[in-house]
């Protein structure tokens, strides 16, 4: 366990992507089996424990520590498995050392629930400050310290010499504490066999193109379609089983059992995930209901049925398709679509045009249509993991802007622990109140944030836990992609995407945007039943 807080402290203030990758690749080479295995498994997010709630980690410090000392020291810090960690009393004397990683694993699994107590304060009596950081960071599972799964792949490459690619074909065939997979990187034994199971493949994306790129652009060498406002899904279906994962590699397949079931071939199949009613694509809000749910309702299921839209396919049986270019592929998923007929899929439509000023005046109407803009690739594009530039355009619509009112602020995690960088913005309703519209914790530049910071923490008014109030003094120009109406937040609008686009110092809160004119910018469609009744938004 020393050895993963080691590594967990380093990560958190390492910014350089690829020093985290040295640091990950470090600790796989340098920990025992099975704690590293163990350790992978936490950063890739494939560790969880139901039984070691936020509930018994305060219930625990009350035990030691006096409950307004507590309390203050969780508004200060903000965290609470750090808050937690730094109050705990150390020991003396330690009677124990600190446990394995293997061994919280499998303690945590076995342990009657009214014995995690005991069990949870002998280790923390046994480590110092930083293991019991990570033990508690590890069993509520927010480690944050940004380091991804794919991350550690890429790591865990490095390690055996292999394209990270070839290790992501095998990724979902494999268990904790990965002995095997650690054995094939090492020379120790042979590559897991990912055989028949549904494996995920590492996707193909686009670039946002410059402006030079787009005039450049050869019209005859290129394809379009819409680019959906859903989330990117690979369906894989194989003997083994069948999947559908998100583009970061996670399954969502118990979100979406109408998907699975309809899954009734062999093959690899990638499309946009949608909400769609009577053929009409509701907005994302409305798909947002339908995400990480484990067991959907049958009401849900009804009154927001899921499709795929299909883009591309990449196995068709088990025939690799991917090396072959873009119209080849389209046309293989035109007549496999045409043969099969499957149920809750469709074809994305292609999009005919001659030149750049068709597709920009296709573009400038892709707001009204509730899309978020046109994907261009070239005909002849094989597809490639990863981010090939020049092969695949994401060629977004403009996004929204308001000038909102900074509310509330909150620490953030990581590097940012220490610095007020989430934040909460309002608009002024007609009778004058300011009500909150969203959240927002990126867009902004590292000055922009020390400047924020110090701003925040001279113009509090009030705290609440972790957050807190600020005078109502500093506008914050807000860029989002859409807007819906939503009855779970008081100003009965939700956005997509906030960001800070820039800070508006130079002008009075008393002209930031009202609610109304929001409103007048709101996706049509909505959340179906959370529509608000006139008058109460």
């Amino acid at each position: 366990m020393i050895a993963f807080a080691a590594l967990l402290e380093r990560l958190a203030f390492t910014p350089g992507r690829s020093a985290k990758i040295t640091l990950l690749a470090r600790y796989f080479a340098t920990s025992p089996d099975p704690d590293r295995g163990f350790g992978l498994a936490a950063i890739a997010g494939a560790l969880s424990f139901s039984v070691a709630r936020p509930a018994l980690i305060r219930a625990l410090v009350a035990t030691r520590v006096d409950a307004e000392l507590f309390a203050w020291s969780y508004d200060y810090v903000g965290d609470l498995a750090e808050t937690a960690a730094l109050i705990w009393p150390a020991m003396p004397a330690p009677q124990a050392a600190p446990p394995s990683l293997a061994e919280v694993v499998a303690r945590l699994g076995t342990t009657p629930k009214a014995e995690l107590g005991d069990l949870l304060a002998g280790w923390l009596d046994a480590s110092d400050a930083s293991v019991r950081l990570a033990l508690l960071k590890l069993i509520t599972g927010g480690l944050r310290v940004g380091a991804s799964a794919r991350l550690a792949r890429i790591a865990l490459a490095q390690l055996g010499g292999v394209a990270p690619d070839e290790l992501e074909e095998i990724w979902h065939a494999l268990e904790p504490p990965y002995l095997q997979l650690f054995a094939w990187l090492e020379g120790r034994g042979p590559k897991p066999d990912a055989a028949d199971a549904p494996v995920f493949r590492p996707p193909m994306l686009a670039h946002a193109p410059e402006p030079a790129e787009l005039a450049a652009l050869d019209p005859a060498a290129f394809r379009a379609e819409w680019k959906w406002d859903g989330i990117r899904v690979q369906m894989v279906a194989t003997a083994g089983g069948r999947r559908l994962y998100s583009r970061g590699a996670e399954d969502i397949s118990a979100a979406f059992p109408e998907i699975i079931a309809a899954m009734e071939f062999q093959g690899v199949l990638d499309g946009e995930l949608l909400v769609v009613r009577d053929g009409v694509v509701a907005p994302f809000a409305d798909l947002q209901q339908r995400l990480n749910r484990k067991a959907p309702a049958a009401k849900l299921l009804r009154d927001h049925p899921a499709a795929v839209r299909l883009y591309d396919i990449l196995f068709e049986g088990t025939e690799d398709l991917r090396a072959l270019g873009f119209d080849a592929r389209r046309a293989r998923l035109e007549a496999w679509h045409a043969s099969a007929a499957p149920a809750h899929m469709e074809l994305s439509e292609l999009i005919g045009f001659t030149s750049l000023d068709e597709l920009a005046a296709l573009r400038a109407g892709a707001r009204a249509a509730a899309i978020e803009g046109l994907m261009l690739k070239r005909a002849d594009s094989p597809y490639l993991p990863g981010r090939p530039r020049g092969m695949w355009w994401k060629w977004k619509r403009d996004p929204l802007t308001i000038d909102a009112v900074l509310m509330y602020a909150q620490r953030g995690h990581g590097k940012r622990s220490g610095l007020y960088s989430d934040y909460t913005f309002g608009l002024w309703r007609q009778d004058g109140e300011l009500v909150p519209v969203g959240k927002a914790y990126s867009g902004f530049t590292d000055a922009e944030l020390a400047f924020l910071d110090r701003w925040i923490r001279s113009h509090t008014t009030n705290r609440f836990g972790p957050v807190r109030e600020v005078a109502r003094g500093l506008v914050l120009e807000v860029a989002f992609d859409a807007a819906q109406l939503s009855l779970r937040h008081k100003s009965g609008v939700a956005l997509r995407f906030p960001r800070i686009a820039r800070l508006r110092t130079d002008k009075p809160v008393a002209e930031a945007d009202r609610l109304d004119r929001l409103l007048g910018l709101v996706q049509v469609g909505g959340e179906g039943e959370d529509l608000p009744p006139a008058g109460e938004v």
